[in-house]
């Protein structure tokens, strides 16, 4: 394995300079909320169609009394609301994204690096007609102060208070003094990728796909019809993928990467437990590494070329201020780099973020579809830039008018 201050890797890193910020966003410090501060349990997955039939019935969870209800979920229990939430903080762009995906965007005042993530939201936003999403200025939270949540005075902490805990910066107390004093906290990330919680929230913690989370958002912003419409398009899409999937010798091998400005590239498997891998999972890809290399582990171009890749995911690669063109130049002109198949074939692909919502989830199913199965789903274009590709109507995978309608509640 090079040396991480090696040729290869400095070329790589200068191509693909304006992947920096992107990089370190969406791969790096999207590992921090757990690496930092725990390590991976060993979780059984669980399949997609026991996590559709788990968000379903999940809706029936909360209880109402007179005005006020309550809903449950891990590591919180049992939450009592009085009236709706109308302002709402969140750290991580999963939660974010469920209160946008439930016509909520704008009561969103916090968010972890919102310029960044509200450039890449809105790289999807130009597709889904009458839809529109700002988060630009917003307070960045992912390390917040109680101050400032004093000043946001925010109706629910759409967060996960085991991970906030893991921050180091938090009491018990402080959570407590939070919930009491201006609102309770809602939230769970270390379903992330079935992360180990803080040992004082270990009992309490369970684990979940990503629309079982956005059911129980869902139910804390009485939005449960929106919630089943957007559940109805996504069964609907994974229905078509699942019936045209290619045979297990047919697929292509692939890796997911998310480059960074700490001279090194962050790789990720795509078939491991959490909703990070809410839109590859599904489609049951052949991971390149197999076991040799852990999911968000550090790699050089020779590990990269021994594991020669069909296929490369490029984590962050849509967002507006990354070039693909000079990744895919970095890769070609290092002799290493151009080695690879995926590099040899021109199948380095953007990616959009890990930490999606359900709508990018769509979004992303579809488009990893297409790189991985283009002769099964419709070849995705060579994207370099711009906003998330014009699709033919008739090879989209789901209906664009349909989910905007959800979203701005013309059910």
């Amino acid at each position: 394995m090079a040396d991480s201050d090696g040729p290869t890797r400095r070329k790589f890193l200068t191509y693909g300079g304006s992947v920096a910020a992107g990089g370190l966003l969406a791969g790096c410090t999207g590992s921090s909320e757990s690496d930092a501060t725990a390590t991976d349990a060993a979780a059984t997955d669980t399949t997609t169609t026991a996590e559709s039939t788990a968000t379903s019935e999940s809706t029936a969870e909360s209880t109402a009394e007179g005005d006020s209800y309550t809903v449950s979920m891990a590591p919180m229990g049992d939450v009592t609301f009085e009236s709706v939430p109308e302002s709402i903080f969140t750290r991580l762009t999963h939660h974010a994204g469920m209160a946008f995906a439930l016509g909520h965007g704008d009561a969103v005042n916090s968010m972890h690096a919102p310029d960044y993530y509200d450039a890449l939201w809105n790289q999807f936003t130009p597709r889904l007609p009458g839809v529109e999403l700002d988060w630009t200025g917003l307070y960045s939270s992912w390390e917040p102060s109680k101050e400032r949540l004093y000043e946001l005075d925010s109706d629910v902490h759409l967060a996960d208070p085991a991970s906030v805990s893991a921050l180091g910066s938090w009491s018990q107390d402080d959570l407590d003094e939070i919930e009491e004093n201006i609102g309770p906290w809602f939230g769970n990330s270390f379903s992330a990728r079935h992360q180990t919680p803080p040992t004082e929230w270990a009992d309490a913690y369970e684990y979940y796909g990503l629309w079982e989370i956005f059911a129980k958002v869902a139910q804390v912003l009485q939005e449960e019809a929106k919630y089943e419409a957007l559940t109805a398009v996504r069964e609907e899409l994974l229905a078509a993928i699942s019936a045209d999937l290619p045979a297990e010798a047919d697929r292509p091998t692939a890796v997911l990467l998310g480059p960074s400005d700490l001279e090194s590239i962050y790789a990720y498997n795509l078939s491991t437990p959490g909703f990070l891998t809410a839109h590859t999972r599904p489609l049951k890809p052949v991971s390149a590494f197999g076991d040799d290399v852990e999911s968000g582990s550090t790699v050089d171009f020779e590990t990269l070329l021994e594991a020669d890749p069909d296929v490369i995911l490029t984590l962050g690669g849509m967002h507006p201020n990354t070039s693909m063109p000079d990744i895919r130049a970095g890769l070609r002109d290092d002799p290493v780099g151009a080695e690879i198949s995926a590099v040899k074939n021109d199948r380095v692909y953007a990616q959009g973020g890990r930490y999606q919502g359900p709508i990018l989830n769509l979004f992303q199913l579809e488009m990893t579809a297409k790189q991985l199965y283009p002769d099964r789903f419709g070849a995705w274009p060579q994207y370099s830039e711009g906003p998330y590709p014009e699709i033919p109507e008739d090879e989209q995978l789901f209906d664009r008018q349909r989910v905007a309608d959800i979203i701005n509640g013309n059910l």
